[in-house]
């Protein structure tokens, strides 16, 4: 067998088992709102992660603003805070929620953050929670990731990243004060 082949082989085979290691536990309790594979969360040992940000996406976007979604998971066995997030893909980011009564809805930065409760989750959905990114470094092109640094209370950093999606809906106007 000639070098290039066993090379080939042995490729398929690490890469193979590090699929492996991606797969979601038979015991999860609530499913993942869609099929896609969770996006990546890195830190020291990924493993240790205390938040994890899964089908995490970023509406594709040329310029301006646009926000990111998906499902905030805490593996620990306390509530978890963010309190802030970074991205080199815009100048500013904030943590927004949409709210309103009597069919007045705005959408506004999420005073103390976002709380994932003990073992729970947070979804980040257009019309709701969501990470706001302003002033555009970069254009958004789908396909493309968006690096993000999540910052919880206690000071933990936690890295993820996040798959940019051509997206129709939530069409909201994001303009300051309003």
């Amino acid at each position: 067998m000639s070098s290039r082949l066993l090379s080939l082989f042995a490729a398929l085979a690490v890469g193979s088992v590090a699929l492996t290691g991606c797969g979601e536990d038979a015991t999860d309790k609530e499913a993942s709102p869609s099929p896609s594979a969770p996006a990546s969360s890195t830190a020291s040992n990924p493993a240790s992660a205390p938040l994890a940000f899964e089908n995490a996406w970023v509406k594709a976007a040329e310029s301006g603003m646009t926000g990111a979604f998906g499902t905030l998971v805490n593996s620990t066995g306390a509530e978890i805070n963010l309190v802030s997030a970074t991205t080199p893909a815009s100048k500013m980011v904030e943590l927004h929620e949409v709210a309103g009564a009597g069919g007045q809805t705005q959408m506004r930065e999420k005073e103390g953050g976002f709380v994932i409760p003990a073992g729970g989750r947070l979804e980040l959905k257009p019309g709701g929670y969501h990470i706001m990114l302003m002033g555009l470094t970069q254009k958004l092109e789908p396909g493309n990731e968006v690096a993000f640094t999540l910052t919880l209370k206690d000071g933990a950093k936690v890295d993820v990243t996040a798959v940019v999606k051509s997206f129709m809906g939530g069409n909201e106007t994001y303009a300051p004060g309003h």
